[in-house]
């Protein structure tokens, strides 16, 4: 069923556990988290990336997964990530999803406050704006994030919060989108730091492929409520494709693919789900 982001993540964090946000660049992704999901009566957000949101398909990519979330046995939520382009965020505003990360991170702060405020002022009601402070790398050593002074600023944050009226914060705070080039050390002191300066404001932590389980989990005590993962999802979904291939490709058995993708996806998915707390009916 379709609830509002800021209520889904309000009733993670009241449970001190996290929402799962899962990347979905097909249907058959969906499909897929979404039976994990209900497997564990767990809530969930399904992603859309700024590249499949501008690719013309998303005008049929977009109400499909409406559609998946609508119709499940658990609370979800459609959301567009990562979108800078004011353009493009009110298109996602107009295609009905429930969440929109306007991710000004590379703007300067005044920018970056700017574009979400519009954002916000623009969304309809129920609908959230996520923000993101502080620049979550893609794939590249966290210590260049370090010395480019890209983490998340405590009292920036604060004051951002209340400038802005976002409903959720991606922090930086040592994690990075893709693969870690090194082993990952979370900054927890400024995490602390930013949960105590930010008040209510859930937040949320992007790149969690490639953490440790003990720094995910820390991580939601610390008052992460939404994590995002990509990666994982991809990399189970092109390694059931490559494996089941070969077997499926003499008869043209595409159900049977397609079926043991959804169920590689939702294996993913519940493990990473299982991680991040207590499902609702607990």
């Amino acid at each position: 069923m379709l609830v509002p982001f800021r209520a889904l993540l309000e009733e993670r964090r009241a449970k001190r556990a996290a929402a799962g946000a899962f990347t979905c660049y097909d249907v058959t992704t969906a499909l897929g988290v979404v039976r994990a999901a209900e497997q564990r009566a767990a809530p969930v957000v399904l992603l859309v990336s700024e590249a499949s949101f501008r690719a013309p398909e998303s005008r049929l990519l977009v109400p499909a997964l409406l559609a998946v979330a609508e119709r499940a046995d658990v609370a979800a939520c459609v959301q567009i990530d990562h979108v800078r382009d004011p353009g493009l965020i009110a298109s996602a505003l107009a295609a009905g999803v429930g969440a929109v990360l306007a991710d000004g991170s590379g703007l300067p702060l005044d920018e970056n406050a700017a574009l979400v405020r519009r954002a916000v002022a623009a969304a309809p009601q129920g609908v959230g704006i996520e923000a993101e402070l502080g620049r979550i790398q893609g794939g590249e050593d966290v210590a260049a994030a370090v010395a480019a002074g890209a983490f998340t600023d405590p009292a920036e944050a604060a004051a951002f919060a209340e400038l802005t009226g976002a409903d959720c914060l991606a922090v930086s705070i040592g994690n990075v989108h893709g693969t870690y080039a090194a082993t990952p050390r979370l900054d927890w002191e400024r995490l602390e730091r930013i949960r105590e300066r930010v008040g209510d404001l859930p937040l949320s932590l992007h790149g969690a492929s490639g953490l440790p389980p003990a720094d995910v989990r820390r991580a939601i005590s610390l008052g992460i409520c939404k994590v995002n993962v990509n990666t994982e999802i991809r990399r189970r979904y092109l390694s059931e494709l490559s494996a089941s291939l070969p077997a499926v490709l003499p008869g043209l058995r595409l159900l049977e693919l397609e079926l043991a993708v959804i169920a590689a996806v939702a294996d993913a998915v519940a493990e990473l789900l299982d991680l991040l707390g207590p499902s609702l009916s607990h």
